[in-house]
């Protein structure tokens, strides 16, 4: 038998035999707790059935458990299906990729990742969306069920409101710009605008507008009350900084000239290929530590209120506020994975205060 590596422990390999590959199969990524929170789009209907429960406790209401399971059952139902949607419009090559097989956890945000590492979500909801629209048909049989038993007046909010929504999805799934989102309306308005709409609506509902706000309002009674009018203004805008964050994290560009230090955005090479988001993100993403600080600012005065609809929202939103621009600080420590979820973790700082409100 003649003499080998393998026959003689001592003698040496070949420089030939050290460049042969190894055959061992990559570790395949794990999905962590946090991570499937966000894939699994639990995070959004996480955050809207808390704050909505909160909502009503300040306002010393106790709402029965099936307005929180109809709110909880319609945002995700509406975030899986609008996820599903974004996924017919990617690279089919990006969508057959594992959600995580490009996205180790001790991989960084800045070590020159590209922005499809970031979309996890459509890869994940298209690899699963035989489940995802089975969950979905059977969700919304438990939805129209749960609606028999809502308060008559929150089923007509949440109608004009659904039929809304309705429409601003039609508009951007049914008809995509070819050359990206510059023409599309800003997803951070819509978001600011829609998320605290419903999450406000069961209070509403349940709180008759006094004589004095329908003098003044008119019809538009139906939707504002005065107390609850700063704590809805300051939750629409830590929903649309979330937004922002979110965008600028994962469309890093490089810093110019204009943009100043005030940019939350670290420098990246520019994406030829990347699409011209709407004028309004681009505006806000340049100025997004300014914005947030002016959000914390407005946050913690408001939050040194008497009254308790709007001291403990306000509170609330100013942690959740401190914990974007925490996390934006930290940012190049995290996953892209994880840093969205963190992204929405933050924004469930009632928790801090449920326990203590009867």
């Amino acid at each position: 038998m003649s003499s080998s590596p393998f026959t003689h422990p001592s003698r040496r390999p070949s420089p030939h035999h050290s460049l042969r590959p190894q055959l061992v199969p990559p570790p395949r990524s794990r999905y962590s707790a946090l991570a499937l929170w966000h894939l699994l789009s639990l995070d959004a209907p996480t955050v809207a059935t808390l704050w909505t429960i909160f909502i009503a406790r300040c306002s010393h209401l106790h709402l029965p458990w099936t307005e929180p399971a109809a709110m909880f059952l319609a945002v995700w139902m509406i975030y899986a299906a609008d996820r599903l949607l974004d996924a017919r419009l990617l690279d089919p090559r990006r969508l057959n990729a594992h959600p995580l097989d490009q996205m180790s956890d001790v991989h960084p945000l800045d070590a020159h990742h590209s922005v499809p590492d970031l979309e996890a979500r459509h890869r994940f909801h298209h690899r699963y969306r035989t489940a995802f629209v089975t969950v979905l048909l059977l969700g919304s049989v438990a939805l129209a069920a749960l609606l028999h038993h809502l308060d008559p007046r929150s089923l007509h909010l949440y109608t004009l409101l659904a039929t809304l929504l309705a429409a601003w999805m039609l508009f951007i799934h049914a008809h995509p710009p070819a050359s990206g989102d510059a023409r599309r309306l800003p997803k951070e308005i819509a978001v600011g605008l829609f998320f605290p709409a419903a999450v406000f609506i069961p209070t509403i509902a349940r709180t008759a507008p006094t004589p004095a706000t329908i003098h003044v309002l008119g019809w538009l009674a139906n939707w504002i009350r005065p107390t609850l009018l700063p704590s809805a203004v300051l939750f629409a805008c830590i929903c649309a900084l979330n937004c922002l964050c979110l965008y600028a994290w994962e469309h890093p560009t490089r810093r110019t000239e204009d943009s100043g230090p005030q940019s939350l955005v670290s420098p990246y090479e520019p994406n030829a290929a990347r699409p011209q988001a709407h004028w309004t993100t681009r505006w806000a993403t340049a100025r997004l530590t300014y914005l947030a600080l002016f959000i914390l600012a407005a946050s913690t005065i408001a939050s040194v209120s008497r009254a308790l609809p709007i001291a403990l929202p306000a509170l609330a939103c100013s942690l959740s506020t401190a914990g974007l621009f925490a996390l934006n600080l930290y940012r190049r420590r995290l996953s892209p994975i994880n840093l969205r979820a963190i992204a929405d973790l933050v924004l469930l700082t009632p928790l801090l205060f449920l326990p203590f409100l009867r």
